[in-house]
């Protein structure tokens, strides 16, 4: 994961696709899905973390 204090940027998409390939998926159809699972990820973790701010 990518992050400064107070909110996440993205995943390290190279570290995610050896996981994938650790765990025998297609690391092909995973680098075609990592972009929009990391957006929602994002998006999730930087409303949380806002939330728990205010």
């Amino acid at each position: 994961m990518r992050a400064i204090p107070g909110a996440v940027l993205g995943l390290d998409m190279t570290a995610a696709l050896a996981c994938a390939e650790a765990l025998g998926l297609d690391t092909r159809v995973c680098a075609d899905l990592l972009p929009a699972v990391e957006a929602g990820m994002v998006r999730g973790i930087n409303a949380h973390l806002k939330q728990d701010g205010s």
